[in-house]
């Protein structure tokens, strides 16, 4: 059974060279479909990054005309408008089954509880002479949530979005999913917006989409910041509209990096990986582990459990091209290595998770033991499952409350504050050549007594 298994095993000087070594975070490298598919779209060769920026410019010129013209070429639909109405966004939440209703309502409250805990207030501090130094916190007026659809629609992305940005107190927060074949967006996507009590649901998708929020149509609203993944064409035109927008980051496919010691459960290490990799055939499932018996056993049960999953063939090709088992010295060994990777979702399958937490430098979140396994961080936790892939945990966070907000920085300096700081402000003026910035310091002390600048 282990020669028929999709997920091989490496020691850790392979596997420093092959699964756990980074791209650029930036970096596209098409693949031949990808490449035969811009040209059919665009009848010439061009890049990705040249097929988004003609894309986005074109949109911006051309309003909805170049809006509906491309998804009608991309997508293959056309469209006569891009709303949704209300009506039947609650006609697609009725239609779902009580149970799933129910799950979305728990998934909400859970996700709504936990970012409510979330500090976002600013301050104030007053001094003897009566200055004020302090930060004002506002949220973002308008948001969109770029919503995937595809084979596999994410009613759970709608949520881990949606709920922050209303926490946070964005006034306008707007939805956007790709049209399917009849015109509409997944029903479990528009049903997941309505139990938010989002109302504002555009049915379009793509590179164009992103161009619409970011510029501003007839019919789209310009909006302050785009989160949400997608597919190569969705991060590339963020990266692009970034300055007219604010966005969350670029996101790349999903990642699960789990460290295992020989007191694991194979078969639950296991069924983690395929998770993992059922989501993308770019989706990183990846397992390093000190006992070699648990990297064989946990090979033969990805071989075993993959029978029976409907995305088997994804998570193949997951597996074979990114996903791996690495087996190294010691556990210390597999945390600096979990390190080196910063991992989005970093699981401890350890006899003492806790005591290696401190240990932990770089991931998105970091999941304790085998009851805090990432499926169910992935729907109703509480933490936003929109994470930094691609190694750019070792910088950036988790989408949270603070991402739906700005700082604005207050000064309120009182005459005896700005007297007594500004021959350091003078000297610092002049020293960069500033005569202006000098010569307004300046003034000022004059007017108040100061003679000796």
């Amino acid at each position: 059974m282990q020669a028929t298994s999709p997920i091989r095993i490496y020691n850790s000087d392979e596997a420093r060279r092959t699964i756990l070594a980074r791209q650029l975070s930036g970096e596209v490298r098409p693949t031949p479909q990808l490449t035969a598919g811009i040209e059919r779209v665009f009848g010439r060769a061009l890049s990705p990054e040249q097929a988004v920026a003609h894309i986005l410019e074109d949109v911006r010129q051309r309003g909805d005309a170049a809006l509906r013209e491309w998804t009608q070429r991309i997508d293959g639909v056309l469209l006569d408008d891009f709303v949704v109405p209300v009506e039947q966004l609650q006609a697609a939440y009725e239609t779902l089954a009580p149970e799933l209703r129910a799950a979305l309502h728990t998934a909400i409250e859970r996700v709504r509880t936990f970012h409510q805990r979330q500090p976002i207030h600013g301050w104030i501090e007053w001094s003897d002479s009566g200055s004020a130094l302090g930060q004002i916190v506002r949220p973002l007026e308008r948001v969109l949530i770029y919503a995937p659809g595809g084979t596999a629609p994410y009613p759970s992305t709608v949520i881990m979005s949606a709920v922050p940005a209303q926490v946070a107190g964005v006034r306008e927060i707007y939805v956007t999913s790709p049209a399917g074949k009849d015109g509409w967006p997944a029903t479990v996507i528009l049903a997941a917006a309505y139990a938010c009590g989002i109302k504002d649901v555009y049915r379009v998708g793509g590179a164009q989409s992103i161009a619409a929020f970011a510029y501003g149509t007839s019919s789209i609203p310009r909006v302050d910041k785009i989160v949400g993944p997608g597919n190569i064409f969705v991060a590339l035109a963020k990266r692009q509209v970034y300055g007219w927008v604010d966005i969350d980051g670029l996101a790349g496919p999903t990642e699960t990096l789990i460290v295992a010691d020989e007191t694991a459960d194979p078969a639950l290490v296991a069924a983690d990986l395929l998770a993992q990799a059922e989501h993308d055939p770019l989706a990183s499932a990846i397992l390093i582990t000190n006992s070699h018996p648990i990297a064989v056993e946990v090979q033969v049960q990805v071989a075993a459990q993959l029978e029976s999953l409907s995305r088997s063939e994804v998570i193949v090709e997951s597996l074979r091209a990114q996903g791996g088992i690495v087996v190294c010295a010691r556990l210390e060994e597999a945390i600096e290595l979990a390190n080196l990777y910063a991992a989005e979702h970093l699981c401890l399958h350890v006899a003492q998770p806790w005591l290696w937490l401190g240990h932990i430098r770089h991931a998105g979140g970091v999941f304790l033991g085998e009851h805090s396994y990432e499926a169910l961080g992935d729907y109703v936790v509480g933490p936003s499952h929109v994470m930094p892939t691609l190694g750019t945990a070792r910088f950036a966070s988790p989408l949270t409350v603070r991402d739906f907000t700005k700082i604005i920085s207050l000064f309120g300096l009182s005459k005896e504050e700005a007297g007594r700081i500004g021959a350091a402000a003078f000297t610092l003026a002049q020293a960069e050549g500033l005569t202006a910035h000098a010569a307004a310091i300046a003034k000022r002390l004059q007017r108040d007594g100061r003679q000796d600048l």
